[in-house]
């Protein structure tokens, strides 16, 4: 059993770190190599929902660290995925990376540019930089679905796929309703390897209405 030595941390940071080194899913990332966790949620919702194939094009946003691009770059080998994120990644085989905000014009120029059609895909494990405030950080999470969901509107073809991360909350209406205005068909799911205690969801749609 792993111990925590720091007697300077708080007891509640105490319980998330020991929670944290414990975790099965830490454990099995290490021994796969991936950068982080949410490697596995992906394959689990490739699994269930087939998002992708060998061919496909894939907008990855908030790719950073890249665990989901480090998926994408093995099992997509013949299409294109595009990575992008407001910090740096290091290099990730057959993933092109885009520095930057996707939210921004000039970058959403970039994006289009760099795939020249429609495209399978637009996945997003963004989420906003923690407050404290859990309402208020669900709040901000669900307004990067919403951009997102409205970015993958413009971008995906009619058979499109649009999987995003969300917290329930505030916005989850919201993102429900608009999911169903985009979409012809509309999910949520809750990856087995998303943490028992955490709010994380995840809405995957698929079909674009015209």
């Amino acid at each position: 059993m792993n111990k925590i030595y720091n007697k300077k941390l708080k007891q509640g940071s105490k319980n998330w770190l020991y929670k944290h080194i414990n975790d099965k899913f830490v454990q099995q990332r290490e021994a796969h190599g991936y950068r982080s966790r949410s490697a596995f949620k992906l394959l689990e919702m490739q699994k269930k929902f087939k998002i992708f194939n060998n061919n496909s094009y894939i907008l990855d946003l908030g790719c950073v660290p890249g665990g989901w691009s480090q998926i994408l770059g093995k099992k997509v080998t013949k299409g294109k995925i595009l990575a992008l994120d407001i910090l740096n990644m290091k290099k990730i085989e057959n993933v092109e990376f885009i520095l930057g905000d996707f939210s921004e014009e000039i970058n959403q120029q970039k994006i289009f540019q760099a795939f020249n059609k429609k495209i399978d895909a637009v996945i997003s494990d963004m989420a906003s930089n923690t407050t404290g405030n859990k309402h208020l950080d669900s709040f901000k999470t669900g307004e990067l679905c919403l951009l997102a969901m409205d970015f993958s509107k413009k971008i995906l073809n009619k058979n499109g796929v649009f999987l995003s991360k969300l917290f329930m909350g505030a916005s989850f209406k919201l993102i429900e309703k608009k999911a169903n205005e985009y979409f012809k068909k509309v999910s949520f799911f809750k990856p087995t390897s998303s943490r028992k205690d955490s709010k994380e969801l995840y809405i995957f749609c698929k079909n674009v209405i015209s």
